[in-house]
């Protein structure tokens, strides 16, 4: 499953970091292909493109402030959550995730 995920907090520094790694290593670790765009003080670094957006199976909003372009994620399976929760509880997520795709 290809699962594309922003990352975002108020400040955009160690939260978001911190949470586009866990997404990613979980995502991995659970047989994904992850691309993870984060959001902050830098801006936007490794931007989810629009062949990124045709091809992906879901999508995961880590975030404790409002996701630029938010729109262009509308109609897709979709998990939102708190920046922290990839940290936390990666698996949950994952798991949630995988089961909406599975049962819509």
């Amino acid at each position: 499953m290809f699962i594309v995920c922003v990352a975002a907090c108020p400040t955009g520094v160690a939260h978001t970091y911190m949470a586009a790694e866990a997404l990613e290593m979980t995502g991995k670790q659970r047989g994904h292909e992850i691309k993870v765009e984060t959001q902050g003080s830098m801006g936007v670094e490794n931007a989810i493109t629009d062949a990124d957006l045709a091809r992906a199976e879901g999508v995961i909003l880590a975030a404790d402030v409002a996701i630029i372009n938010k729109e262009r994620f509308d109609g897709m399976i979709k998990l939102e959550c708190r920046v922290a929760d990839p940290i936390k509880f990666g698996e949950a997520i994952f798991d949630a995730l995988e089961q909406e795709a599975d049962h819509g």
